[in-house]
């Protein structure tokens, strides 16, 4: 046996981590290697980072409207729980896999250290296609999924909150049902709630305008400013139509937008509020009349000065970054971009604002929500949103003055602040027993 094999035998071996090169799991683990040698004797601790805490699969069966049962595949996971509770959303999505999972926990781990939030990293998702399922089923589902993972979730250990294809509903049906378990209501057990039930105002839209304040801060950085910069913007959902919306209102053009249904590209500028209405009758972009009607890998190809991937992770590859032409990339989503695709973008010189801190504009609400709950005193509107800014702008210069001191991307000056202070709960902690 080699030097290598028996002293990763003597460490524990974690054959359910083991994954195919280019895995969601396997790019976070290339994110933290990259690293390791800006965390001095904290390094020490960095296998931490590279194993989750806990990771729970269930089966989530319920009845169909019609009668037959039907078994979907969920999942918990905690990352790392060292800064406080787990937490981080929950997506239905009929890709889901563990491996993603683990994978957008770590990343809840490294955004709420990056902004500096109490907590720790946590990640859920039902293996389904939720446009297949009735609103009654789609109910049945959420709260059978929530009491198949009721042993991990509670408000001072794991706060779900929505993500892909879930949202304030899906999380008054969560609540509910944790409630009804536990025999009270406990507001703060999810977060991105109804208002009428202890949910935050402005946390609907705090991800979209969290990609809007950084964007603006990036151009503030570099010396410029929004005013007449053309935008590209993948995904029209929750978070890349809302950040259009407030992008296109500080004045900026919003040339393209790509979505599941197709793109739309439009140079002289595509009204937003418009699509937005369009799409909601027909739950597509295309045939809007708004601009022309493209393929979605016509995206990366559209002459703009920044491009804001905010579908779902791995969308910008090596190939794809060869071919993007902008010279910003504001990531809304979470893993957008592969590392082998930020070293073309790098080579390229197109500045990349990281998920970490560019879609941190929700977890930060949640916070406040959270928050809100354990004191039964709710703010105003515009509280709220002087406080997200003052994090996030707060968190921002916190990675530029990093990137510039280490000579690092943006991405890895955020891990390295990240790392830091996760690592440094962790070796504060100590191990027990």
């Amino acid at each position: 046996m080699n030097r290598t094999s028996a002293s990763a035998r003597r460490k524990g071996q974690l054959s359910f981590l083991e994954t195919e090169s280019g895995s969601p799991w396997e790019n976070f683990l290339a994110q933290i290697d990259a690293v390791i040698p800006h965390l001095g004797e904290l390094s020490r601790w960095s296998e931490t980072l590279k194993r989750p805490k806990r990771a729970l699969v269930v089966d989530v069966p319920i009845i169909l409207d019609d009668g037959s049962v039907a078994h979907f595949e969920g999942f918990r996971v905690h990352h790392n729980i060292s800064r406080g509770p787990a937490k981080g959303g929950v997506r239905f999505h009929q890709d889901s896999t563990l491996n993603e999972v683990m994978a957008l926990a770590g990343w809840m781990t490294i955004k709420n250290a990056v902004v500096n939030l109490p907590f720790g990293g946590g990640k859920g998702a039902v293996r389904v296609d939720p446009r297949l399922l009735s609103q009654e089923e789609l109910e049945r589902l959420t709260r059978r999924y929530t009491s198949e993972i009721s042993s991990m979730i509670g408000p001072d250990k794991d706060i779900p909150a929505p993500d892909v294809n879930t949202n304030a509903q899906t999380m008054a049906w969560m609540m509910d049902t944790y409630a009804s378990s536990n025999g009270h209501t406990v507001n703060s057990v999810v977060t991105g709630k109804p208002i009428a039930l202890g949910g935050s105002i402005g946390r609907i839209e705090a991800t979209g305008k969290g990609v809007f304040l950084t964007t603006c801060a990036v151009l503030r950085a570099l010396g410029d400013s929004l005013e007449g910069k053309r935008i590209a913007v993948q995904g029209f959902g929750n978070v890349g139509g809302i950040a259009a919306q407030f992008l296109q209102a500080a004045g900026a053009k919003i040339v393209a937008v790509q979505d599941v249904d197709g793109c739309v590209v439009n140079p002289a500028g595509i009204d937003v509020p418009k699509l937005l209405a369009h799409k909601d009758v027909t739950r597509g972009i295309r045939d809007s009349r708004l601009g022309d009607d493209a393929d979605r890998k016509d995206l990366w190809d559209v002459d703009a000065d920044i491009l804001i991937p905010a579908a779902i992770e791995s969308q910008i590859t090596a190939s794809v970054a060869a071919r993007i032409r902008t010279r910003i990339v504001v990531e809304g989503a979470n893993g957008p971009t592969t590392p082998e695709a930020d070293r073309v973008l790098a080579e390229r010189g197109i500045t990349v604002v990281p998920d970490v801190l560019a879609n941190a504009g929700g977890v930060i609400v949640s916070y406040f929500e959270w928050v809100q709950g354990f004191n039964s005193l709710f703010w105003r509107e515009p509280e709220v949103a002087s406080r997200l800014e003052q994090i996030l702008i707060e968190a921002f210069n916190e990675v530029w003055d990093t990137h510039v001191a280490v000579g690092t991307s943006l991405r890895g000056a955020a891990y390295i602040l990240g790392c830091r202070r996760v690592l440094q709960a962790r070796q504060q902690r100590g191990l027990y027993p």
